[in-house]
């Protein structure tokens, strides 16, 4: 019951409560964004939900449009803004995703929303992940966040959906809270963060 029915139930309420708590704190990030990027404070990306039906997800950019002399985009760490160092050092640029939540896209809790790309890559069992709604939250973030590899991240994202409970959510929301607060076990420079998949695997396969 909990998966059919009220984890949704939770989600819905959560989020809208949530979103209606957090108005002045969304208005006041998008303005900082305006004021220190000068572009538009959200941006919209493919990524994959249940069954790997394809989502448009919402943030809070972070970084600005900053190109090379040949019209390419400099590398991630170079176009991170000040303000959004500090955003992605304590997830405000998540916020966002709580209208995701709202809409049925997402889950308060569930393996992050990877990049369409990675598709093709995933192992069959690694393929659970979505089995259920992507989440803002999950337990492979409480378990490291972006400092773990592949193989253990995705294993733990299919451990989430074989074991999902309500005591199992609750366990990973009071975690993120705290890792948070203390802004741990997050690289706030793109660069420093994982590799991405589809080359990581890339290369193995070739």
């Amino acid at each position: 019951m909990y998966i059919l029915f009220f984890k949704r139930l939770i989600d819905i309420i959560s989020s809208i409560f949530l979103l209606v708590l957090s108005v002045p704190i969304l208005l006041f990030i998008a303005c900082g964004i305006w004021i220190n990027i000068k572009e538009f404070p959200v941006f919209f990306q493919k990524r994959p939900g249940k069954n790997e039906r394809i989502f448009t997800i919402i943030k809070f950019k972070t970084m600005k449009m900053q190109l090379t002399e040949n019209g390419e985009l400099l590398p991630d760490g170079e176009r991170l803004s000040g303000f959004g160092y500090f955003l992605r050092k304590y997830s405000f640029d998540e916020l966002p995703e709580l209208w995701n939540v709202l809409k049925g896209d997402m889950s308060l809790v569930g393996p992050r929303p990877l990049l369409v790309q990675y598709l093709p890559y995933y192992s069959e069992s690694e393929k659970k992940r979505h089995d259920i709604r992507p989440g803002i939250t999950g337990l492979a973030q409480v378990s490291g966040r972006n400092f773990l590899n592949w193989d253990k991240r995705l294993a733990l994202d299919v451990e989430y959906v074989e074991n999902i409970s309500f005591s199992l959510d609750i366990k990973i929301i009071i975690k993120t809270f705290f890792q948070v607060f203390r802004a741990s076990g997050v690289s706030v420079n793109p660069d420093d963060a994982e590799t991405y998949l589809d080359e990581e695997r890339g290369k193995t396969e070739a």
